[in-house]
């Protein structure tokens, strides 16, 4: 219906410019006035008229004074037997000079069959337009449940390959395997193994799955088709489970092949859990996948290759071997991968000279390949905005605390003693940070305001850490709850602006009791079971394994807890209040303290 109305509008637009043509040029053939026969015999019979031009039934008379007058003849009749009926004087008609115009040409086409082929030409391209237009919809209803994937183009200008994607070497191992098994089966197959049915990509958001797959797309000579798990499922029944189907025919037709299916959990998740019981349409369209990948028909030499960030949630028939045999971890990447990952990025952009990228990777932690694009990034769009002609160190120093916490907000409006209060939170924070032995070196305190955040305090690990001790994590509940004791501490009161703080440390000392198992009064145990129903967006159930004398337990020992980092971080406090003055003083002056200035007023970090 939309193309119709659009189309009728088109053609309704184009018809009214041509009748504006046509009104112009009637328009500019009214100008000359228009006599009767009469007036023309009058004229001739008095020696008045130079020149009769004959046009089909149109007299164009010129007359001896220079003017022009237009007559119409009756059609069918000829000139000469017109005068000769109004008993014209034969000499004066001698010395009128009468041409005859040809009937033809454009004017002929304009005048005659124009205005009445135009209509027609007009309503028949309305009528194909509309009826291609019914036929389009119905060729698109006819192919609606077929698959939406798309074959990967191999041009060279966009091609991935394993030497473009940094990092994550065991992961390119395993997919390398891969490769070579649809390149040299026969290799394999002598051995007697068998071809993996499908390869699991497992990682958080941003860690290169979908980009590890066009690599795997860039390396293997063989037919590549890529589609999100959320294209197969529509608010019609049985559209997904179709597509599925259309899918793998495309595949077998192209086999040897490689299936990429991005954000499977779309319609991989476990079946039951949700609340359109056994006819809920991904339920079917999961049936549809696990039935095609190992099912009574064959389908060898298909490599479905899928990618997620929430393994929990997948279906254990998604998982099994002869399904899924392998899944591949890509893990936040460590501090040489972070360098190498950072050279990648960089190769088109230019850099000042001491820009060390070994230095952004140490003061990345925890960044995955994305966040360290976005960096380089925002560094190049600093850059232009300063008219910079190079990325210098400042700038990606400065693009990591905006990908961290977001812009800068300068603009903000403090009062003083708002200043003064950020000031000695900051403080607090970096000063029982610093004095603590098992916390990360504090790399820059600013009361500038960045995204939510009236002030930060940078702490950076030295060494990339992938377990974490009790002690750890009780000095961390100190340096989270010191902004809040230090405001108490110097004013007697406390503000709003260490609710953050507040909420992480009180989630922390829950996760130590319910999920690490550090409480000993409780025990090495861990408490409440999630089970993931997503109705609205919403987690709407949570297994509760503990009983009500259990919950009262976990709330006495997150108060432990709390408690005893409390102590530790008033203790530092007190015995530090004349550095944290200092540091106060220059925070006030200069707004920002980096680690070398900082470590100047407080000295060095003892482990």
């Amino acid at each position: 219906m939309k193309n119709l109305l659009k189309n009728f509008f088109i053609y309704f637009i184009a018809f009214l410019i041509i009748a504006s043509l046509f009104s112009a040029w009637n328009a500019k053939s009214a100008k000359t006035e228009k006599v009767g026969l009469e007036f023309l015999v009058n004229e001739i019979n008095a020696g008045r008229v130079a020149a009769i031009m004959v046009d089909g039934d149109k007299l164009q008379i010129d007359l001896q004074d220079g003017s022009q007058k237009v007559a119409q003849k009756e059609s069918g009749e000829s000139l000469s037997t017109l005068l000769k009926n109004f008993n014209v004087d034969n000499q004066k008609l001698s010395t009128v000079n009468i041409k005859i115009k040809d009937a033809g040409g454009m004017n002929f086409w304009l005048v005659n069959v124009l205005p009445i082929l135009l209509p027609i030409l007009l309503i028949g391209a309305f009528l194909y337009f509309t009826m291609r237009g019914v036929s389009n919809a119905n060729s698109r209803a006819m192919t609606f449940g077929q698959s939406q994937a798309k074959e990967f183009q191999k041009d060279m200008k966009n091609k991935v390959s394993f030497k473009d994607i940094a990092g994550a070497k065991e992961a390119k191992e395993e997919l390398q395997e891969v490769v070579e098994f649809l390149r040299f089966p026969k290799k394999f197959q002598d051995l007697g193994a068998r071809i993996p049915k499908g390869v699991l990509l497992l990682g958080s958001p941003g860690t290169g799955k979908t980009l590890m797959a066009r690599g795997v797309a860039g390396e293997a000579d063989v037919p590549f088709f890529h589609i999100s798990g959320s294209e197969f499922v529509e608010m019609f029944v049985g559209v997904g489970a179709s597509r599925v189907r259309s899918l793998f025919q495309k595949a077998k037709k192209n086999s040897p092949c490689i299936v990429f299916i991005d954000e499977i959990d779309a319609v991989g998740r476990k079946r039951g859990a949700g609340l359109g019981g056994s006819h809920d349409e991904r339920e079917q369209t999961l049936n549809q996948i696990l039935v095609e990948m190992d099912g009574f028909e064959p389908t060898d030499n298909i490599i479905v290759i899928a990618a997620t960030n929430r393994p929990d949630v997948l279906d254990p028939a998604l998982l099994r071997p002869g399904r899924f045999d392998r899944q591949v971890v890509i893990d936040i990447p460590d501090i040489k991968d972070r360098e190498a990952i950072l050279e990648v990025h960089a190769r088109k952009k230019p850099l000042a000279k001491g820009a060390d990228l070994h230095k952004i990777a140490e003061r990345t932690p925890g960044f995955s390949g994305a966040d360290l694009e976005n960096v380089l990034n925002e560094a190049a769009i600093l850059a232009a905005r300063k008219n910079e002609k190079n990325i210098s160190l400042g700038d990606m120093y400065e693009s990591i605390e905006k990908v961290m916490m977001g812009p800068e907000r300068k603009s903000r409006i403090i009062t003083d003693k708002e200043k003064k209060i950020t000031a000695y939170h900051e403080a607090g924070h970096a000063i029982v940070a610093h004095f603590l032995p098992h916390t990360d070196p504090v790399h820059k305190v600013s009361i500038i305001a960045r995204g939510q955040a009236g002030g930060y305090t940078l702490k950076l690990p030295s060494v990339d850490r992938h377990m974490h001790s009790k002690t750890e994590y009780i000095e961390e509940l100190a340096v989270l709850l010191a902004g809040h004791l230090t405001e108490k501490e110097v004013f007697g009161e406390v503000t709003t602006g260490a609710t953050s703080d507040l909420r992480r440390a009180t989630a922390l000392a829950r996760s130590l009791i319910t999920d690490f198992g550090m409480s000993d009064a409780l025990g090495p145990r861990t408490f409440g079971e999630k089970e993931e129903m997503i109705f609205l967006g919403r987690e709407i159930h949570e297994q509760r394994d503990y009983s009500e004398k259990i919950a009262e337990k976990i709330d006495d020992e997150i108060s432990h807890f709390i408690n005893e980092a409390t102590f530790k971080a008033k203790k530092i406090i007190m015995d530090q209040k004349p550095k944290i003055e200092i540091v106060v003083k220059e925070l006030l002056e200069k707004e920002t303290i980096e680690k070398d200035v900082f470590e100047k007023i407080v000295g060095p970090k003892t482990a």
